[in-house]
């Protein structure tokens, strides 16, 4: 078993076969995500029993609420993540890919080839869910992973982990290609892998992903904080805008992608509000308002500054009424984390601004933050979120676990010829 011995020599030994899994063909890998697949189903019963455990555990300790939704993996999520790993399947292989073919000089062809990145770190929140999305979305892409999940999931983490590892082993895959570390203390030592680990991707509060960030030398991927926004522009239909809003909240309301806060346009905010609190009061959401709400909706609750700054992860909303377009861009773009903001109106241009003024990796109009998403964007599911701007952004699915390479093509040239003079660049796209 790869998860024995120190940390480092797990991230080492993820480090050596990451060249072996990155050279399996297509259908091997495929294979290997089939046969985890079956067994996820063929196992079921010991992995809900463990997800029961690790669910008394938590309400014994009385961990928060919104803690212990996500941690639920009954039948219907493990049938979910069941059905993503046969769609990744269906989706092409992402390793090999010519993303470009330049002629330099005639027997002289460079090529800009997809390849894994390599070995993966991820240390991940209390969802099980991802545990499964993160190992087959990056044995897809010919990426070794190490894991480390919250500690509340502890048990079902450990069930899902041997019976997606055994499978893999079987199917033919490194002894390397998945491991899993189970204490916080191993945090720490993951993050001075540098040798071994490529990329680390953390999932968790904004200042856990900042102390990943300052206490290691590997390049870190991924978001802190999920704090979105619906926009109800001047031009909006209010018929689809309570839905949206609705749906942005309530869908699931302890997501990263969930609504966080409401901007309203003055001129629409006596018309949309009322009807949207009834909306929102009837699923449980409790309102928190400035001023001008609070003058049009009683008894909601003040929203202060600290408030727009705040990932509620819960049945909780601010609103705010503002005087125009610019007003509400500002706001998102100085309280917002740049996860997703959405525009409800039937202006395109008012909808073309705001797409390309919010500094976020997913800006939309007309429809629910929810749909940011790896699985809803056909990506196959993601390992997470970037907020940042470098190499991924948005869900990262497939390609944003694929960096490349340039593969040089000759035919005896050398750069003394085209030093001297002798022979010249003959640059040609093919």
């Amino acid at each position: 078993m790869p998860d024995t011995g120190t940390v480092k020599e797990i991230a080492a030994a993820a480090k050596a076969d990451s060249f072996l899994l990155a050279a399996l063909d297509a259908g091997t890998r495929d294979g290997a995500l089939k046969a985890i697949a079956a067994a996820l189903a063929e196992n079921s019963a010991a992995i809900i029993a463990a997800n029961e455990a690790d669910l008394k555990d938590a309400v014994d300790q009385n961990l928060p609420g919104p803690i212990v939704k996500r941690l639920k993996f009954d039948a219907g999520k493990l049938a979910d993540v069941i059905a993503g790993i046969e769609d990744l399947i269906r989706l092409p292989d992402p390793i090999g890919r010519r993303l470009s073919r330049r002629q330099l000089d005639k027997g002289l062809v460079l090529e800009q080839v997809t390849c894994p990145i390599g070995v993966i770190g991820v240390i991940f929140e209390s969802r099980p869910d991802a545990l499964v999305q993160i190992a087959s979305l990056c044995l897809k892409s010919g990426n070794c992973a190490v894991l480390k999940g919250g500690s509340e999931a502890k048990k079902t983490n450990k069930a899902l982990y041997d019976v997606i590892y055994a499978a893999g082993l079987a199917s033919g895959l490194p002894a390397g290609f998945l491991s899993l570390l189970e204490t916080r203390d191993e945090i720490s030592a993951l993050l001075t892998c540098h040798e071994s680990i490529d990329l680390i991707i953390p999932r968790g509060s904004n200042e856990f992903v900042r102390y990943i960030m300052d206490h290691s030398d590997i390049p870190v991927m991924g978001h802190s904080d999920g704090i979105c926004h619906v926009y109800v522009d001047a031009a909006a239909d209010i018929e689809k805008a309570v839905p949206i809003i609705r749906d942005s909240k309530t869908q699931y309301a302890a997501a990263c992608n969930a609504v966080e806060t409401v901007l309203v346009h003055e001129a629409v905010s006596e018309k949309l509000l009322r009807p949207l609190e009834e909306e929102l009061s009837a699923k449980g959401v409790l309102i928190r308002g400035c001023p001008l709400t609070m003058n049009i909706l009683a008894g909601v609750r003040p929203a202060d500054e600290s408030a727009f700054r705040t990932e509620y992860l819960d049945f909780i909303v601010n609103i705010k009424v503002v005087k125009d377009l610019d007003e509400a861009i500002d706001h998102i773009n100085r309280y917002g984390s740049h996860h997703t903001d959405s525009i409800i109106t039937e202006d395109k241009a008012a909808a073309e601004k705001f797409m390309q003024r919010v500094d976020s990796a997913g800006v939309y109009q007309n429809c629910s933050t929810r749909f940011a998403d790896g699985f809803r964007y056909g990506l196959g599911a993601e390992v997470g979120i970037s907020t940042g701007k470098l190499h991924a952004r948005g869900p990262v699915g497939l390609e944003g676990l694929q960096t490349y390479k340039y593969r040089l093509y000759g035919s005896g040239q050398i750069v003394e010829d085209y030093a001297e003079g002798r022979s010249t660049f003959h640059f040609q796209e093919l």
